[in-house]
């Protein structure tokens, strides 16, 4: 198994430390949460770059580098979700956007090709991160080891509530366009139906 994918592999071991870390009744848990998502979606970032730049693109990750990716961020809005942090709407949305890409590349799969993830699902990729972080960090900002955050979001809360409900609506909003840019761009596969 080559680095790239050895790095996506850890994304799913890191996303099982996560979820347990966050009901750890522990001083700190949600820090030690946060800090894991972070390392986990770095490494995102890290596998894709390191398979195009060395030449290591394989199936492999052109498979599992996506699935890893929604089953960190389905454990991440979950979490967000029981925590009343976000919205279950917004979360069913965004998941059934992956399930849906997921259906796409099973088809793809069924027909011998490989759908590698596109660059507009990348940036989606990065927004769900960038909104994870955001609720997650706002919950750690309770705790000590992210205390010096506090007063951002006890004493702007106005700005506070304004960002992140643009965070949300426009990471909700990529996700439904990248979602259907990918069904758009692979409707031949369904010339059948």
């Amino acid at each position: 198994m080559n680095l790239p994918n050895k790095l996506t592999v850890s994304r799913l071991l890191l996303t099982v430390v996560f979820v347990v870390c966050f009901y750890l009744p522990m001083h700190n848990a949600r820090s030690f949460a946060l800090l894991l998502f972070a390392v986990a979606s770095i490494t995102d970032y890290l596998d894709g770059s390191i398979a195009r730049s060395r030449n290591l693109v394989t199936n492999f990750g052109k498979l599992f580098d996506p699935l890893a990716d929604k089953i960190l961020i389905t454990a991440a809005l979950i979490l967000l979700v029981e925590k009343s942090n976000l919205p279950a709407w917004i979360a069913i949305v965004i998941l059934a956007r992956e399930f849906f890409v997921t259906g796409i590349r099973l088809v793809a799969a069924n027909h011998g090709v490989v759908l590698a993830a596109e660059k507009l699902g990348k940036h989606k990729m990065v927004w769900q991160i960038v909104t994870v972080i955001y609720f997650l960090l706002r919950d750690a900002a309770q705790e000590p080891l992210f205390g010096s955050l506090r007063p951002f979001f006890d004493n702007l809360p106005v700005f506070q509530g304004y960002l992140g409900a643009f965070i949300v609506y426009f990471t909700t909003l990529l996700t439904l366009v990248s979602g259907f840019s990918y069904f758009w761009k692979n409707r031949s596969l369904f010339n059948d139906a």
